[in-house]
């Protein structure tokens, strides 16, 4: 089993979730799909599709005004919780430390937290990829329990760019050594239908993280069908 998991990011409406979802539901696969939906669009009907969130607090709840707490997110059905992403790395300044609170109490409410990790365009061009990646594992995953990483190369999201599946394969490779006990990992970072079979067939990929492909059943049915 691979999984499949939609970041929707900032996007979307009541009338796109049910366009894509009740699509998805007449689809036959053995992967695990996965849409991760802005808050505004966690709860209604889901079409037995498993949802997840973009973000979570790394407080239980009181005066946090923004935040989304994990019983907030339970209550509304979620199991995953992408934590980390590039772009909350960016724009918000969360560190590896806040990560791996924000991962911690994810876990301790039994929400799989999908743990992004990935280097700059400036680490990149300075060689270092390897070292970069280490770090960011050393310092966000868990001390404990089940959770997923996704690899996305900081500078591939949202520019069209994908790496090449050597560049891919080695970061992945070093992502599954320096893990201390085996999890999914995954790759994200400009993924549709003409190179999803190649990324999802690189040693040690579990399944995909995609962006702006997961809006529209007819870029996101093909991916899923393409690695059947």
């Amino acid at each position: 089993m691979k999984y499949i998991i939609g970041n929707w990011k900032m996007n979307g409406n009541i009338s796109e979730k049910k366009s894509l979802f009740s699509a998805l539901a007449k689809v036959k696969t053995r992967n695990k799909i996965v849409i991760c939906l802005p808050f505004t669009l966690l709860n209604g009907e889901n079409y037995g599709i498993t949802i997840g969130a973009q973000d979570i607090s790394n407080h239980e709840n009181g005066a946090y005004t923004g935040d989304i707490s994990a019983t907030m997110l339970t209550a509304s059905g979620v199991k995953y919780v992408i934590i980390g992403h590039s772009e909350r790395r960016k724009n918000h300044n969360e560190t590896n430390e806040i990560v791996k609170d924000k991962a911690e109490i994810a876990i301790k409410h039994k929400i799989t937290p999908v743990i992004c990790v990935g280097e700059t365009a400036k680490e990149k061009d300075s060689g270092k990829t390897k070292s970069v990646i280490k770090k960011m594992l050393m310092q966000s995953i868990p001390d404990s329990g089940k959770y997923i990483i996704a690899y996305e190369p900081r500078w591939a999201i949202g520019s069209g760019k994908t790496p090449t599946m050597d560049e891919i394969a080695n970061a992945i490779k070093t992502i599954y050594e320096n893990l201390p006990t085996p999890v999914p990992i995954l790759y994200g970072g400009s993924v549709n239908k003409d190179n999803a079979h190649d990324i999802i067939s690189v040693p040690h990929i579990d399944g995909l993280l995609i962006g702006g492909a997961s809006l529209k059943s007819k870029t996101f049915i093909p991916i899923i069908k393409s690695i059947e």
